[in-house]
């Protein structure tokens, strides 16, 4: 039996599925209203805030000074686990901010650490986001196949929600 879950159990679901997965895509639009996405490292996951860090002269934070609407796609395809998240996009600098979630992962980037001249943050308050978390289990998803072709209807093998958060 599926359970649908309640507005409450999806926001809750969407932050684990982002946690758990810790890369997304961030989708940027240009001037000319062409999208962009380029792999982005979750610092942290606070309220309905994604923190990450970037570059002052990329071309993103150019694309977020102009249209601050964003998306970030999160997929696992090892579990089976994906979302979509809007939300509204910020670039700022904040050196304690910096160091709170600085990893020495990015020293890659920025040698100078936290206090690095072009290091900045974008957080990405989420609005809305949809997900789908169906079982990786090879087994249970041959059982699936399985009746799908008896049955002729699409399996029933997973959980998919489209959630809100805050006045998203």
């Amino acid at each position: 039996m599926n359970h649908s879950p309640n507005a409450d159990e999806a926001r809750m679901k969407v932050r684990e599925l982002i946690e758990s997965i810790r890369f997304a895509m961030l989708v940027t639009t240009d001037s000319e209203s062409a999208m962009h996405s380029r792999p982005m490292s979750l610092l942290a996951l606070e309220d309905d805030t994604a923190w990450f860090f970037t570059d002052m002269n990329s071309p993103k934070v150019l694309e977020i000074g102009r249209d601050h609407d964003v998306l970030t796609t999160w997929a696992n395809p090892s579990s089976q686990d994906f979302v979509s998240a809007r939300g509204t996009a910020r670039v700022m600098r904040d050196v304690s901010k910096q160091k709170e979630l600085w990893t020495e992962m990015a020293r890659l980037w920025f040698p100078d650490g936290h206090e690095s001249p072009n290091l900045a943050l974008i957080a990405v308050t989420i609005e809305g986001a949809e997900y789908w978390d169906s079982p990786a289990s090879t087994a249970r998803l041959a059982i699936g196949y399985v009746r799908a072709l008896i049955s002729k209807e699409t399996p029933k093998t997973g959980e998919n929600a489209k959630v809100r958060f805050g006045t998203g």
